[in-house]
């Protein structure tokens, strides 16, 4: 049901799953396993991967180790890799070409950081007229609890509990676990 015309397509979205921005992410293992088993799935029916990678000069710098990838995720030359250095990986990037160039009209998400980046790219996605699904058990945050933040387990369970429940005119948003993730 997006709101963009002659947009049929899916695409799925695999936000910041980076060598430093994992290094501390609640159930690691499980959600790149989820990753993996996702893009996996996408492969066999032609759907778009596509890979958002973080950088910022006082934390995350373009091109180090840390800024990679994680060695174990199917990236394959010919999937786009979208750069950003905001939350939202529609800000000041190549997001919206490549979904374009896809016929996206519909995103499926997965990647870290729960209370960053993936949420910001969730409503960004939204606003701009696109059809959102989480993948409920392929996000995931670290413990900023010494900050104020909820433990990363409730920061993951309310992010999955009020993005299932989002509405917006001419558009869905639903939080879906990996194994009832279908690609058309």
């Amino acid at each position: 049901m997006t709101t963009l015309p002659h947009r049929p397509a899916t695409a799925l979205l695999i936000i910041d799953v980076q060598n430093d921005v994992m290094v501390n992410a609640h159930e690691r293992e499980s959600v790149v396993d989820n990753i993996v088993a996702l893009v996996s799935r996408a492969r066999e029916t032609s759907t778009p991967v596509i890979w958002v990678q973080h950088s910022a000069d006082d934390e995350l710098n373009f091109g180090t180790d840390g800024w990679k990838l994680l060695d174990v995720l199917p990236v394959v030359p010919t999937d786009p890799v979208v750069h950003k250095k905001h939350g939202d990986a529609f800000e000041d990037t190549t997001l919206e070409d490549a979904l374009a160039a896809a016929e996206a009209g519909h995103v499926v998400v997965a990647g870290a950081h729960t209370d960053f980046c993936v949420r910001s790219t969730l409503h960004g996605a939204l606003v701009r007229g696109y059809d959102v699904t989480l993948v409920s058990d392929a996000h995931t945050a670290e413990d900023l609890t010494q900050w104020g933040a909820p433990l990363p387990e409730q920061v993951i369970a309310h992010t999955n509990m009020y993005w299932d429940n989002q509405t917006a005119p001419g558009r869905i948003a639903a939080a879906v676990p990996t194994e009832d993730i279908a690609f058309p």
